[in-house]
């Protein structure tokens, strides 16, 4: 299985998810989410493989969606505006994300990770 984990060094959760994958032998490649975040195009077609909602790809707890006030923003904003914001600053996106051959999961779940990789 193809798989693709953007993560960010620093966050405790992308560790923990990273720490989860080795000790269950599973073979991934590592992005950096900040430095190599995803362009507009990866977004939309992860968002459409995942079929889980758009506001789940937005890192909700992070500073940059408080600071600009994502919470009251995004229900204003078409699919095409928020997929350009995602796009514009990695640490707007939920994370880890995981790009794999059949499937695209946010975040950290172990029960669902699990489910989709064992």
């Amino acid at each position: 299985m193809n798989m693709t984990v953007l993560c960010y060094k620093k966050c405790s959760t992308c560790q923990k998810a990273l720490k989860w994958l080795d000790a269950n032998g599973i073979k991934y490649e590592e992005r950096p989410i900040k430095e190599e975040h995803p362009s507009q195009e990866e977004l939309r077609e992860w968002y459409k493989k995942s079929g889980l909602p758009l506001k789940k790809f937005f890192n909700t707890s992070g500073n940059i969606y408080k600071e600009m006030s994502l919470k009251d923003k995004l229900p204003q904003m078409s699919e095409e505006e928020q997929l350009a914001l995602l796009a514009t600053d990695g640490m707007l996106v939920k994370r880890p994300l995981v790009i794999a051959d059949g499937f695209v999961l946010t975040g950290f779940k172990e029960a669902e990770w699990k489910e989709k990789m064992l």
